[in-house]
């Protein structure tokens, strides 16, 4: 009997040794779950204080309606909303197998003035169709325009040089564009900023005439309005309904899921910032 009342003291202790040890662990558990809490709802608020930011480097930053992906941009309210402006596509190799004599307007009747085409990317590559789809699209009595896709980190005098190897400009015609859309891997913003510069000063010389910039609304926003205010912008946000366009812009490309007649994959959707008549005023003289 007395054996056995040792025995059950013993195991009375390890019992409560091991209901110490449940209650340590269960109130570390309950201190860990509770910092996480804290730090997850820190973050949170974070976050929120910071929504204009992030909102802007999504493209979404506007005063005006905003459209999601499950909520696409209405091109036809957006085009009839600017009716009095003149409407534009660009195109590249990737708009493959275009008929050249159904392009004509953009599906809901509103008539196509204008085409840009990629001529170029980085310090190398033509674009595979832009010889062909030139010739077409001047067939077709469009204004046309030709653009350059460029890579931050290529050299930007042989990206101008391959640019001008490829494109003829004559009066009509829209000026060059460069487009810039990455930002760079082995460089500081700076440096980007050199090399642009080198690029648009390069074609300048040679055609005499400036060139247009494009971009996406949040690229201009944070690197380019304030070191390039002198050139005229042609501009990307697909998810804002802009009724009035800002005066800094001189194109707006509102979609790139547009319906083409002639041309079976989607393609890019822009708007000229004025009229058929104020058009000729960018274009080279």
């Amino acid at each position: 009997m007395a054996s056995r009342g040792k025995t059950q003291k013993g195991n009375s202790k390890i019992q409560t040794g091991r209901n110490k040890k449940a209650a340590n662990k269960t109130s570390f558990f309950s201190s860990s779950l509770f910092f996480k809490l804290i730090m997850i709802m820190l973050v949170c608020v974070f976050l929120y204080s910071q929504k204009k930011i992030f909102a802007r480097y999504l493209g979404f930053t506007t005063d005006k309606i905003i459209y999601t992906e499950a909520r696409s941009m209405p091109i036809d309210k957006v085009l009839d909303a600017h009716i009095e402006k003149s409407f534009g596509i660009d195109v590249s190799e990737y708009q493959d197998k275009i008929d050249w004599d159904e392009v004509k307007e953009i599906e809901g009747g509103y008539p196509i003035e204008f085409v840009f085409l990629r001529a170029s990317v980085g310090n190398e590559r033509a674009d595979k169709k832009f010889k062909k789809y030139w010739k077409k699209a001047k067939e077709k009595k469009f204004i046309c325009g030709a653009y350059h896709y460029y890579r931050p980190n290529e050299n930007s005098l042989e990206q101008a040089q391959n640019f001008i190897q490829q494109v003829t400009l004559v009066e009509g015609d829209f000026p060059p564009v460069l487009d810039i859309e990455k930002l760079p891997k082995t460089q500081s913003i700076e440096r980007l900023k050199v090399g642009l510069h080198r690029w648009l000063e390069a074609v300048e010389k040679h055609y005499g005439v400036k060139p247009i910039i494009y971009s996406s609304e949040s690229y201009y926003e944070d690197f380019l309005k304030d070191d390039f205010e002198d050139y005229p912008f042609w501009i990307a946000n697909y998810t804002a309904f802009y009724k009035d366009i800002d005066d800094e812009w001189a194109i707006w490309q509102l979609s790139e899921n547009g319906k083409v007649k002639g041309i079976q994959s989607p393609v890019d959707i822009n708007i000229y910032n004025g009229t058929s008549v104020s058009l000729k005023d960018l274009l080279v003289k």
